[in-house]
């Protein structure tokens, strides 16, 4: 099922290359960083358009017919110049409900990774495109910019909370610079839009169940209007439930969606879609990691809840053992902090022993950690035939976050009740609106395509902490909420409040000079500006120099701007199957706006002064990218092979020192690095007959990214140059192979994935090994049973060969190693899933 999408995949042209679908169809010691990641054509007549301003200069081959006997794996996908398309079926080799990333991650030069098999927990989630981390790659969903896709980010909404997986009909992917065309601020590395379902004409319903491991249990249910009158007028709405415990610990993640849309046809070559979608996610995530952690206290040490008691004891031993509280026995205890300190009959100051041997002592693992949010995203798109040759495509779009990211915080009291520890909870949230509209006119052998985009965002970002119960008082806090059951926040740590106008505009033309070649060209500018800042600190909870107003807390205007952005790409087809391409672009990413700690934003810093001297010094992060490539395609193989070199302008990096619960953090400029890399793919489909389903996939994917420049990032004493080390989270080699094979309704499919070492520290003295990962599935399509249609039964084990792995990197920043006095250790890693085993019953009616 793998290797169509793997084998045409290579290359990373700036500029969109696929058809379109048919229109149819505390104490100081408490101070910790901030969870911020890092209708069909007429003769004559070109089809619409879908939403958004993606510009088709080639049409796509039609899909082979659902009821066909044998289905060949590689039309599961198209690939033309340095781009490629996943489809549905591709999309459905996954474990329904799966986060859609996943399906992406299986490109070479693409790394995915995930705490959880479903992907459900975005804290723990990670994609890296060629070097480039998921807060610098462009993404759309319908021509709705989705931006940075980082955990409780105020810049965007992570695509497995935007749109249920099921209703996502394919995947438009780019490795290269971005795309001129494509709206968006988070567009350094690459491009991914995602497309809609369509509401079919026929009136009808699906539903599917999957029941996994340790009680997963999703359910997907969706029913479609049909067409309701001569127009063509139909919608259809959609909802998905997942419960997906933790492997190793009693407690769940849940999400639930409710997604819509609706279609009005205009003519027969226009019309007006609306959507709307609301994701609820409630997950208690994953204890964080370190390399210390792994080697004394093991792989699956765990958050404790719900094991209240032995949080009590922990934080208990924090308070003793760290904060030099003399204890002498159960009783209340004066910490100067005004509320007594309650230490309750039936608890004791203690850890598990193998605690003791880590660096982090009583923060090896929290109470609990996890998230609770709220998304809502709703667009109307007008895509218009104004002519035979011009079209006009408009996006109005809106969008709402609520975040809540907690931790059972052990070293702060909870001054409401006199319990040693509390729940620290960040709360960030975001509003934002605005318009996507472009012109693509048809005149000879040109295609131009001319158009802008707006949009204002309204931002908060707050930390607090919230009272826990004195043990055997009262049932604790849950990480999902509410928080207020013993009262209001007793602290806040900061507050931050920005306002961010971002425009765009772009030219690009289409160019076909010749037969089979087409040279596309163009460029865009961007003006983004953001004022706003900390409005709150707190020196007492270790934020700023004071109180208040006055917190010495970063606070002003920082403007992005770039007149002239331009692209080039090349793509020539000759001979039966044969294509070259060359692509260049150069891009530019305004400055990221997040709060105090661990993020690389100019508001992360501790200083007002610092964040002085970055608005007058600062430039904004650029990359100029350069990609050549070859592909072969006929029936029994694909080949493909690229290389391509990037040279990277103002990387910002968050250095961080100390312990997770005392970082001193700073944002240092990186300057220059360089990148260059390979991929190398080839699939064989070598049979007929019985056989012609058969498939085997092998791709392998090197990069080489260093920094170029002599760059202190020890923000205390000491000597630490960034010259020459590798960058981190990213293996340097990959290798994916696939086998897969289908006949009639049955397709199963076995994949392994190899991932080189990783670098850890900045320094590059410590680095995770490389590992294997292994997953198969297996599924069968009945067909029509009675009322029900296209029942399908489908098997999957996820992790088949059980490999301890680690997933997420840096989720609290990276540690810097060398001269730092840190170790090059942090508590900023995720483990991979165990084994899990996963069975999915469909049908529709």
């Amino acid at each position: 099922m793998l290797g169509g999408v793997i084998g045409g995949v290579i290359g990373a042209p700036a500029f969109a290359q696929t058809a379109p679908e048919p229109a149819t169809a505390s104490a100081p010691s408490a101070k910790k960083a901030s969870p911020v990641r890092h209708g069909a054509a007429q003769p004559g007549k070109k089809a619409a358009a879908p939403s958004g301003t993606h510009v088709s200069v080639r049409p796509t081959a039609a899909p082979r017919a659902a009821e066909e006997a044998v289905n060949v794996v590689a039309s599961h996908h198209t690939s033309h110049g340095a781009e490629a398309s996943i489809s549905r079926a591709m999309l459905e080799s996954q474990v329904a409900g799966t986060n859609i990333l996943k399906s992406v991650g299986q490109m070479p030069g693409v790394s995915f990774s995930s705490s959880d098999p479903l992907g459900l927990d975005t804290w723990g989630t990670s994609v890296y495109v060629r070097g480039f981390f998921q807060d610098s790659i462009g993404m759309t969903l319908d021509g709705v910019p989705l931006n940075d896709q980082t955990y409780t980010s105020v810049n965007g909404i992570n695509v497995a909370n935007a749109w249920i997986s099921d209703d996502i009909q394919g995947v438009e992917t780019s490795q290269g610079a971005g795309g001129v065309d494509l709206p968006g601020n988070s567009s350094l590395g690459g491009t991914m839009r995602f497309h809609t379902s369509d509401p079919k004409d026929k009136a009808g319903a699906k539903v599917s169940q999957v029941f996994g491991s340790y009680g997963t249990l999703r359910t997907y249910v969706r029913a479609d209007s049909g067409a309701l009158n001569q127009t063509g007028t139909k919608f259809y709405a959609a909802y998905s439930r997942a419960d997906e415990r933790k492997y190793d610990a009693d407690t769940p993640g849940f999400m639930q969606t409710v997604n819509g849309k609706l279609v009005q046809p205009i003519g027969h070559d226009s019309r007006i879609t609306a959507m709307f979608n609301w994701n609820d996610a409630e997950v208690w995530g994953y204890a964080d990691k370190s390399l210390s952690i792994l080697k004394n206290a093991g792989w699956r040490t765990e958050s404790w809840a719900p094991n209240y008691k032995g949080a009590y004891n922990a934080s208990e031993y924090a308070w003793v053992n760290d904060n030099g509280l003399a204890y002498t026995g159960p009783g209340s205890y004066d910490v100067g902090s005004g509320t007594p300190l309650i230490l309750p009959k039936g608890t004791t100051p203690t850890i598990p022993a193998t605690w003791q041997n880590t660096n982090e002592g009583a923060g090896t693992a929290y109470y609990d950690a996890g998230q609770s949010t709220q998304d809502y995203l709703g667009s109307i798109n007008a895509d218009l035939a104004l002519t035979n040759a011009l079209r006009w495509n408009t996006v109005f779009y809106a969008g709402a976050s609520d975040n809540h990211a907690t931790y059972g915080d052990p070293w702060t009291q909870s001054l409401g009740t006199g319990a040693p520890l509390s729940e620290e909870v960040w709360q960030n949230s975001y509003r934002r609106f605005g318009f996507t509209s472009a012109f693509t006119w048809h005149i000879g052998r040109h295609t131009i395509n001319v158009g802008g985009w707006y949009e204002n965002n309204s931002q908060r970002s707050g930390l607090f902490w919230y009272n826990e119960p004195v043990y055997g008082q009262g049932a604790p806090l849950k990480t999902i909420g509410p928080y207020t059951t013993y009262g209001a926040a007793f602290q806040q740590g900061y507050g931050f409040t920005w306002n961010t106008n971002s425009f765009q505009f772009h030219v690009m033309d289409a160019w076909r000079p010749v037969e089979g070649l087409t040279v596309t060209y163009g460029f865009r500018s961007m003006l983004q500006t953001t004022s706003g800042g900390a409005y709150y600190g707190n020196v007492d909870a270790g934020y700023g120099t004071g109180v208040g107003a006055d917190s010495g807390l970063p606070s002003g205007s920082m403007t992005s701007a770039a007149a002239f952005l331009p692209a080039v790409n090349l793509d020539y087809h000759f001979g039966r199957g044969h294509e070259v391409y060359f692509d260049f672009a150069e891009n530019m990413r305004p400055f990221m706006v997040a709060p105090s700690g661990g993020s690389v934003s100019p508001w992360a810093v501790s200083s007002q002064s610092a964040f002085r001297d970055l608005q007058r010094n600062l430039p904004n992060e650029r990359d100029f990218t350069y990609v050549v490539g070859y592909r072969y395609t006929s029936r029994k193989i694909q080949a493909s092979v690229d290389g391509y070199h990037s040279d990277v302008y103002n990387r910002l990096i968050s250095a961080s020192v100390g312990s997770l619960n005392n970082p001193i953090t700073s944002v240092v400029n990186s300057k220059h690095a360089t990148m260059w890399g390979a991929d190398a793919a080839l699939t064989l489909q070598p049979f007929e007959g019985l056989a012609r389903g058969l498939a085997w996939t092998n791709s392998i994917s090197y990069n080489h990214f260093t920094y170029g420049d002599d760059v202190n990032i020890c923000p205390l004493n000491g000597v630490c140059d960034i010259k020459g080390k590798q960058m981190l989270a990213y293996p340097a080699l990959m290798y994916k192979t696939s086998l897969s094979y289908e006949y009639k309704g049955a397709s199963a499919h076995f994949d392994v994935n190899y991932y080189g070492k990783r670098y850890f520290s900045y320094m590059n003295d410590t680095s995770i090994s490389p590992y294997w990962m292994a997953n198969l599935g297996a599924k069968y399509r009945f067909g029509n049973l009675s009322v029900l249609k296209n029942v399908t039964l489908a098997f999957e084990v996820y992790n088949l060969f059980n490999q301890k792995y680690i997933a997420m990197m840096g989720e609290n920043g990276f540690p810097i190693g060398g001269q730092s006095g840190d170790g090059g250790d942090y508590q900023s890693l995720e483990r991979g899933a165990v084994r899990e085993y996963f069975g999915t019953i469909s049908a529709e009616y």
